[in-house]
């Protein structure tokens, strides 16, 4: 586990400023000498902190919401609030908003992937210390820039725009356009904490192994994935992720139902070969390929028993009804009926799911057991 304190909010508990509780002027955007997203980006600012009813933890108005307030494209609203977040003023979460960041409390943040704009950032300084640029030297062009960084046109100027905030260079024209950066001053430090090779997902693995070295053993079953959500403060689909390559490297057997996911390796164990006795159990995505297989089946038999050539089926909603199934489940069965040649889909007022051949609803198998097919061939033999 890291040392650094994360918070996980939900949105449901987040409340949500209105534009209209919004009380200051309106910035002007027309003949100004900077570009329309660094203006709004300091009203934003200007506006955070002389509103005593802007406090931490509260949600920004939504960037659309915000965009139709100022006359401007979503896209101006988005670069501004990157500024904004690259100053400290708040932190944007992907799902939830753009949420007023606790300045007095910088051990608690939100956790996710490093930006972009970060890493656009720490590359531009790496850039002017390595070509040994000194104070007064003009830089090239912002896209001759973000050729030799690996980062896009507008990431690039954003991080240019934000070195501008913070002294390290400047612009000696009026609209901050791709030509006319300068080099303020060389007095700063690299970044060396940003990889822009790692992402959310790689650093959640990293933090489960640790989890899993320091209070399990082999053995153990696994918390449920919202228990780890909250532990480590990321989403579920994120531990989902993660999970996956766990399993991928024998370090977890994922199982479907209440067997849930058990530890068969610890994660600093390189050479230790998986216990027999656990493989027994088919993978998870064995057991869901065979649990869609046995659906289809059942879709099968129904077809041959009711329907006939032409015949239109019911809705994935109504079948998913019928059958105790969800509609996903359904869905992939139906598509692969389709690629088998039973069915066919016709969008449209008069549109569906067709039956275009009889299927024969005499298949059996014994793999519906959640049983590794190797071991099952075995007890079939004896």
């Amino acid at each position: 586990m890291t040392g650094n304190k994360y918070i996980l909010p939900q949105k449901s508990s987040l409340q949500q400023i209105k534009t209209s509780d919004i009380n200051i002027e309106l910035p002007q955007l027309k003949n100004i000498k900077e570009s329309k997203a660094v203006a709004i980006a300091k009203w934003l600012m200007h506006w955070i902190d002389n509103d005593k009813n802007v406090k931490p933890n509260l949600l920004l108005p939504s960037k659309p919401d915000l965009a139709y307030l100022l006359g401007v494209s979503i896209g101006t609203i988005q670069n501004a609030l990157r500024y904004i977040e690259d100053l400290g003023y708040v932190e944007s979460k992907q799902c939830i908003g753009t949420i007023v960041r606790d300045r007095n409390n910088t051990n608690a943040s939100l956790r996710k992937l490093t930006s972009k704009r970060e890493i656009a950032i720490a590359a531009i300084k790496k850039y002017i210390i390595d070509n040994k640029f000194q104070a007064g030297q003009n830089l090239p062009s912002s896209r001759s820039i973000s050729a030799k960084i690996g980062c896009s046109a507008n990431t690039t100027r954003l991080a240019l725009e934000y070195l501008s905030t913070i002294c390290i260079l400047e612009h000696k024209f009026k609209n901050s356009n791709e030509n006319g950066w300068v080099v303020k001053s060389t007095d700063f430090e690299l970044d060396d904490n940003i990889d822009e090779n790692i992402s959310l997902v790689k650093k959640v693995e990293k933090d489960l192994k640790d989890y899993i070295t320091n209070n399990f053993k082999v053995g153990d079953k696994l918390p449920a994935h919202e228990a780890l959500s909250q532990q480590l403060s990321v989403s579920i689909k994120t531990i989902h992720d993660a999970l996956k390559t766990l399993i991928d490297e024998g370090i977890l057997l994922a199982r479907r139902g209440r067997y849930g996911t058990t530890i068969v390796k610890m994660p600093n164990d390189k050479n230790i070969a998986i216990k027999k006795e656990t493989s027994i159990f088919a993978p998870a995505v064995d057991t869901a390929f065979y649990y869609y297989e046995k659906t289809q089946n059942h879709i099968k038999k129904l077809i041959a028993e009711n329907y006939e050539i032409g015949s239109k089926l019911p809705s994935i909603v109504e079948l998913s009804k019928q059958l105790d199934l969800s509609p996903n489940t359904i869905r992939k069965a139906f598509h692969n009926l389709a690629k088998e040649g039973y069915l066919a889909f016709s969008r449209g007022r008069y549109g569906g799911t067709f039956v275009i051949d009889i299927p024969e609803s005499d298949e059996q198998t014994f793999k519906w057991l959640a049983v590794n097919p190797k071991y099952a061939e075995v007890y079939k033999n004896n």
